[in-house]
């Protein structure tokens, strides 16, 4: 990762198909786009490629996950169930359409606790988001089954694993939908951008026409602003341009993967040499989307230790316990509730009344993985001499 280190000749032939038409606006102007229709292209090729039936473009995968979530009915009196491991987009679209996010713990796989999840369901739980964090997958299997026995829907957060699979099935299309993220650090990207994918048809229109303001897209002789409006939407449409660089990404993304599996191959080689290590646990290896390279040492002073002699020789890698933007007791304006709003919404209700408290200590068994875990992001376009470098600090921190 990123896709940009493959930016080529496709990106910029999909770029100028556009370009010509002179039409940035995914949708109307029928007679001078000439047949292109870019964004629409992409969700129906993103679509096929997860094995799925449907496809909604938007422009971030935080977008994706609000469009989702209204499209699924989710709003003020509810809960929504996510883990707290995941980037603060997962709750703030939570939040965002009026709901109260819940956390649970992380297991070896870095993903959602099944067993941590079926002590947070309430009877006001009325949607569950395991993410498939760092390229990984979640025990998405268990989480289905709990969720089906308390008729609860499933929305896989996939942002970070385009292309990661489970026994041949694409991440994203195992719950009610799936949810990606396009941005400018992912394995395939379109700079800003996200997409969610499902089978229901009904979920799907209504995503479309949220997506764009509720116009219910339907054709009519008086063009755009004449169609029908089933429910108050907002704007979150993706450009041609955006569309078009994910068609030509999309078209690379298999062969980014298997150069990620590559180059992450050889990084765990290097670190199976350092006493006491254990690796992230995967559901499926193979399926492995391999865009972070996960190791954990035998405690947080070990990982300490070794990630001290790794940066002594440039090559430190990210302990997520001391990351500010993926990690729930280091999201201070959550366990803090600092707002913009003068209500102090979503904390507070407008009678001043505290709708949530989160406690600070709520996830231990979180803290002690995370605290003694190191990861490495895995590029694509990662040099031998890069790699071999890298490997030797890992052999070296061994001796730590």
């Amino acid at each position: 990762m990123p896709g940009f280190e493959i930016f080529g000749e496709e990106e910029k032939k999909e770029i100028m198909d556009v370009l010509d038409t002179g039409v940035l606006f995914r949708y109307e102007f029928n007679d001078q786009r000439n047949g292109v229709f870019k964004v629409k292209e992409f969700e129906e090729k993103f679509a096929h490629y997860c094995g799925t039936s449907y496809g909604q473009a938007v422009t971030s995968g935080t977008a994706a996950l609000k469009v989702a979530l209204n499209a699924l009915g989710i709003g003020p009196g509810d809960e929504v169930i996510t883990q707290g491991f995941t980037f603060v987009a997962t709750w703030e679209a939570i939040f965002e359409v009026g709901a109260i996010p819940v956390f649970t713990e992380v297991d070896t796989t870095l993903n959602m606790d099944p067993v941590d999840l079926k002590k947070k369901i309430t009877s006001k739980t009325k949607c569950i988001i395991p993410v498939h964090m760092l390229g990984a997958q979640a025990r998405i299997k268990e989480i289905l089954a709990i969720a089906t026995e308390h008729g609860i829907p499933v929305l896989e957060d996939t942002a970070q694993a385009a292309g990661g699979k489970i026994e041949g099935k694409h991440l994203g299309s195992f719950g009610k939908c799936g949810t990606f993220s396009f941005d400018s650090v992912k394995t395939m990207t379109t700079g800003e951008g996200g997409m969610v994918i499902t089978d229901d048809l009904e979920l799907w229109r209504a995503m479309s026409e949220y997506q764009d303001h509720g116009h219910d897209h339907e054709v009519n002789p008086g063009g755009r602003g004449g169609e029908g409006r089933r429910f108050v939407g907002f704007n979150y449409r993706m450009m041609e341009i955006q569309g078009a660089i994910g068609i030509a990404q999309l078209a690379k993304l298999d062969s980014m993967i298997a150069a990620q599996q590559k180059n992450k191959a050889k990084l765990k080689d290097a670190a199976g040499q350092i006493p006491g290590v254990t690796f992230r646990h995967l559901m499926d290896e193979k399926g492995d989307s391999a865009t972070f390279f996960a190791f954990s040492l035998l405690d947080r002073d070990h990982c300490t230790k070794v990630n001290d002699s790794l940066k002594s020789d440039s090559f430190g890698a990210i302990n997520f316990a001391e990351n500010s933007w993926h990690f729930y007791p280091k999201w201070e304006h959550l366990l803090e509730g600092k707002t913009i709003t003068r209500s102090g919404y979503p904390f507070m209700e407008s009678g001043g009344k505290r709708r949530v408290v989160y406690d600070p200590e709520l996830l231990p068994q979180s803290a002690e993985i995370l605290g003694k875990t190191l990861i490495y992001p895995v590029s694509i376009n990662m040099g031998s001499e890069l790699l071999d470098n890298m490997c030797r600090a890992l052999e070296k921190a061994g001796s730590a």
